[in-house]
């Protein structure tokens, strides 16, 4: 394997027009990505429903998740972390709108 050497919180967009979801590593049932978000959120009446388990970790900026069934809100903070089990439907409520968000989020198919 071939080492790979980067930081999470460069190469970033100024401005940020989309939310910037980027691979950073993938390998049978597992795969890595850095989430970066600036006041993104997920658009009214859209919710993420995956297969698979997601952990996923604030490194930098605020963030607001929603999960539907229960109308369960997560506040997070830099450092704060979740695990959104399976078929969990959820969604992006808020993000800090003047800093990057940047997350660091672990699938595990």
């Amino acid at each position: 394997m071939t080492a790979v050497n980067s930081n999470l919180f460069k190469n970033v967009p100024d401005p940020l027009p989309e939310e910037l979801f980027e691979c950073l590593f993938k390998r049978d049932n597992i795969q890595i990505e850095r989430i970066i978000s600036q006041g993104h959120m997920t658009p009214a009446g859209q919710w993420y429903d995956q297969d698979w388990d997601e952990w996923v970790i604030l490194l930098q900026g605020q963030a607001t998740l929603l999960y539907e069934k229960d109308r369960q809100t997560f506040h997070l903070n830099a450092g704060d972390y979740l695990l959104i089990p399976a078929h969990t439907r959820h969604r992006v409520e808020w993000t800090q709108p003047d800093l990057h968000t940047v997350w660091l989020a672990v699938h595990l198919h």
